[in-house]
C-alpha cells in the first residue's frame, strides 16, 4: 500500500494497490470470502490498468471510515461525456462516526490534487437525490457547480480548473438506447459495486415470482 500523510496527525489517506485483496474494506465489506468482495475486488484490479485510483481514509481511533473511486473520465462508467477530467465514481464515509469532520472534503481533495497532477481540467461527479449515490451538497461546498441534470434525480457536477475547459455533459438519448434492449426486462449491471450482485438477485427474484419475468443480462 501506498500511504500519504494528510495534515491532521490521525488521518491518513491509503492507497489500494492491485496485491492488496483482503487486507482493506471495500464499501463496507470487510470479509474478504465473500462473493460480493471479491466480485468488486476483480473489477477493481481489471480497471486499474485504466487508471482506476481506489483510497480510502484511516484514523487512528477508528481505522478505515471513508472511501474514494475515481478514474480518468473517458473510462468512466457512468453515461457522461467528461473526457479530460477525472471522475468520481463513489465516495462513501461512515456517516454516524464521522459527520462534521471534514473527511468527505479530504477525499475530494485527494482526488483534485491527483487530477492537477495529471494535467486534466477538473473533477466531475454524477450526484442524486435519491438512494445509493452520494447528494450534490458535499460538492457544493468544495466548490463544484451543477452544469446538467438527467431523469428523474441525476445532477452532474463539476469542478474546472480552467474556465476555458470544455463543459461534461449526459450523453442522453435515453430512449433510444433504451429500444435496443428489446420488450421484457433487461438488468444492466457491473462489479462496480459490492451490493450489485444481491440487488440483481433480489430484483430477478421478484421478477419471476410476482410477475412471471424471466429477465434478461447484460454485464459491462
Amino acid at each position: 500500500m501506498k500511504t500519504s500523510k494528510k495534515p491532521q496527525a490521525k488521518v491518513q489517506i491509503i492507497e489500494m494497490t492491485p496485491k492488496d485483496a483482503g487486507k482493506v474494506p471495500l464499501c463496507g465489506h470487510k470479509n474478504p470470502s465473500k462473493e460480493s468482495y471479491q466480485h468488486k475486488f476483480q473489477w477493481i484490479k481489471k480497471r486499474m490498468s485504466e487508471g482506476l485510483k481506489v483510497k480510502m481514509l484511516n484514523t487512528q481511533d477508528d481505522g478505515i471510515v471513508g472511501y474514494i473511486e475515481y478514474v480518468p473520465g473517458e473510462h468512466a462508467w457512468r453515461a457522461v461525456n467528461s473526457e479530460g477530467y477525472m471522475f468520481i465514481h463513489c465516495i462513501y464515509i461512515q456517516w454516524k462516526r464521522c459527520k462534521g469532520r471534514g473527511f468527505g472534503t479530504l477525499l475530494i481533495k485527494e482526488c483534485m490534487k491527483d487530477a492537477k497532477k495529471a494535467g486534466m481540467n477538473g473533477v466531475a461527479v454524477v450526484t442524486r437525490e435519491g438512494t445509493w449515490m452520494v447528494g450534490k451538497e458535499l460538492f457544493l461546498k468544495n466548490g463544484f457547480e451543477e452544469v446538467d441534470k438527467a431523469f428523474p434525480d441525476f445532477s452532474l457536477l463539476v469542478k474546472k480548473f480552467k474556465k476555458s475547459a470544455p463543459t461534461p455533459s449526459f450523453k442522453g438519448q435515453w430512449d433510444k438506447k433504451r429500444k435496443k434492449f428489446g420488450k421484457g426486462l433487461t438488468i444492466i449491471t457491473s462489479g462496480q459495486c459490492t451490493y450489485n450482485l444481491r440487488m440483481v438477485n433480489d430484483i430477478a427474484e421478484i421478477a419471476k415470482d410476482r410477475y412471471g419475468i424471466e429477465p434478461r443480462y447484460s454485464r459491462v
